[in-house]
């Protein structure tokens, strides 16, 4: 895969003393965000008069010599192995965008992968975005797991990301998300609530802990369908907390399908069969949003209709089910 650009020495002009290194790098490195090199410099890539530049928002002098390492260019791609190259939008305007995120894309850079995030392509796509939530998170307003598909909405201005920050932060935002889960549930509607925490164990993943141990989390299952070992559910999360559906689901000993993280520490009621349709990916999808608009003060929906590698699934079951 060819780089985004070549690495490069770049020598920094008297007349721009003063100016952020990031901003220095957006004007010489053509087609590059601003995201994309804040990231290469977190990682060390950038040289400043032979010395790794301390951060992305590092005061020139001027008269120095860049030197920028040009990494493998990270193209995201969808579980099936697509190019993921631009946004589907489903709402713009000067204040705010949504979009129907594909599963397999980052939202922001980490240190493992530069660029190709949704913060990239919004940049690329809407020009420069506010970065309330730090560098690199350029009108990032939430977040959803790189293999969850769905409804994400992030802020044009400043003023707007605020604001929408402040509705999630506050429990104002109704969301709902569909999922495919192992078993039937006894239950019709089920609130689960309680605390998540960092599993001691495992501490890349979380689990449900006593109070104390974590953060309180709370959620709202709804059984849509019962499809002979499988459920077709709707989750309705009042908090935000990381991985929270996927833990309260396997906590529930309804792990989603697909979810190679979180499973019950059981055997699977009924494993999939193997001539099922093949998602790549746990079956989590972000279907709807309802806030309020920060310009209007009106309340807005947004949805996203249930990818076709997850419907392609649920048709399968249904069939199955009906047998």
């Amino acid at each position: 895969m060819k780089p985004l650009f070549e690495s490069q020495s770049i020598h920094v002009s008297a007349d721009s003393e003063g100016k952020r290194l990031d901003l220095l790098l957006v004007e010489r490195l053509s087609g590059v965000s601003r995201s994309h090199i804040q990231t290469l410099i977190k990682a060390g890539r950038v040289m400043v008069d032979e010395e790794r530049a301390a951060r992305p928002g590092q005061r020139l002098k001027g008269g120095e010599k860049i030197l920028v390492e040009a990494p493998e260019a990270e193209v995201a791609t969808t579980p099936a192995g697509r190019p993921i190259r631009t946004l589907d939008v489903l709402h713009e305007d000067e204040h705010l965008i949504v979009i129907d995120k594909p599963a397999g894309l980052l939202v922001h850079p980490t240190d493992r992968v530069a660029g190709g995030t949704v913060a990239d392509l919004a940049q690329d796509r809407f020009g420069e975005l506010p970065e309330v939530q730090g560098e690199g998170r350029a009108g990032i307003v939430h977040r959803l797991d790189r293999l969850t598909s769905g409804v994400m909405i992030l802020g044009r201005t400043t003023e707007a990301l605020e604001n929408l920050k402040l509705q999630f932060k506050e429990r104002r935002v109704q969301k709902t998300y569909l999922a495919l889960c192992h078993g039937e549930p006894r239950f019709d509607n089920e609130w689960v609530r309680g605390f998540i925490g960092i599993d001691i164990r495992r501490r890349d993943r979380y689990r449900v802990t006593d109070e104390g141990g974590g953060r309180e989390a709370a959620t709202l299952v709804e059984v849509r369908e019962r499809l002979s070992g499988f459920s077709y559910i709707a989750a309705h999360p009042k908090t935000g907390r990381t991985h929270q559906l996927r833990v309260h689901l396997a906590h529930l000993g309804h792990p989603i399908v697909g979810d190679r993280v979180y499973r019950h520490p059981g055997a699977l009621p009924v494993p999939v069969p193997d001539d099922a349709p093949t998602m790549g990916r746990q079956a989590l999808h972000a279907a709807r949003l309802v806030l309020t608009h920060p310009e209007s003060g009106q309340e807005v929906s947004f949805e996203a209709s249930m990818p076709d590698d997850m419907s392609s699934l649920l048709e399968y079951l249904r069939e199955r089910a009906s047998d």
